[in-house]
């Protein structure tokens, strides 16, 4: 069953909190009491966790396509196509990114229960970010507002500097990319370290590791982007520091 089909009117809707549970309530009709008065610990409660993972994507999202003030149709495609929504529930998904693009709610509130709820996940975060940076790319630019949004997020997510670097730096090309700051690592490390590091985050960052969190199969693709990246950037300091 598509991840996408019980986000409004479902289970999801009945068991959340804060923000996210405003916005549904808001969608069929303000009958869920406990989504105006329910606090984040509340998210999830009963819901599926790949269904909280692809309903913060939607909304962040929407958040993120209005950052440089104009949506473009490259990043509407890029929301549709990148995470895999049916012809079937574009309906439904659609009037989630609507509301939430919409509304006057800023995105730091989402972001802050997101953080809340994988608290202790997070590579599950750090995803979020990288699939940001792909709806942020379709339209061949990510502006500074949108930059600046992305590390925002990164900050309220608990990610430091070398963190978020590496996801940014992991969206280049295999030859263009910088292999240290991918592994979050130094030239002046020696090879010992640097492969310690490799293997806690290509550990971290397996897809399978990350589907088990929560981060549903419609998405994992972009993982795997990542993880092609650190084995590019282990080989390619593998080839620098033996040559």
């Amino acid at each position: 069953m598509s991840i996408w089909g019980s986000l409004i009117g479902g289970m999801v809707g009945f068991s959340l909190g804060g923000p996210f549970g405003m916005l549904l309530g808001s969608l069929i009709g303000g009958k869920i009491s406990r989504a105006r008065s329910g606090s984040a610990r509340n998210f999830g409660a009963f819901a599926q966790p790949q269904q909280i993972f692809a309903l913060a994507l939607i909304v962040l999202s929407a958040k993120l396509s209005k950052a440089d003030g104009q949506v473009s149709k490259e990043e509407l495609v890029a929301v549709k196509d990148k995470l895999k929504i049916p012809e079937n529930e574009i309906e439904n998904v659609g009037k989630i990114f609507n509301k939430a693009k919409e509304e006057s709610t800023g995105y730091q509130p989402y972001a802050q229960q997101i953080a809340q709820i994988y608290r202790n996940n997070l590579n599950v975060l750090e995803e979020v970010i990288n699939i940001l940076f792909y709806i942020a790319e379709a339209d061949g630019n990510v502006s500074n507002s949108e930059l600046d949004m992305i590390q925002n997020i990164a900050q309220i997510f608990g990610l430091n500097q070398a963190q978020f670097n590496s996801i940014r730096e992991s969206r280049k090309s295999s030859d263009k990319l910088n292999p240290y700051i991918v592994l979050e690592c130094k030239p002046e490390d020696d090879l010992q370290s640097i492969r310690k590091k490799y293997l806690k985050l290509s550990k971290e960052h397996h897809p399978d590791i990350l589907t088990s969190k929560g981060v549903p199969l419609e998405v994992i693709e972009e993982s795997k982007k990542k993880m092609r990246s650190i084995n590019s950037a282990w080989d390619q300091i593998q080839k620098l520091k033996t040559s």
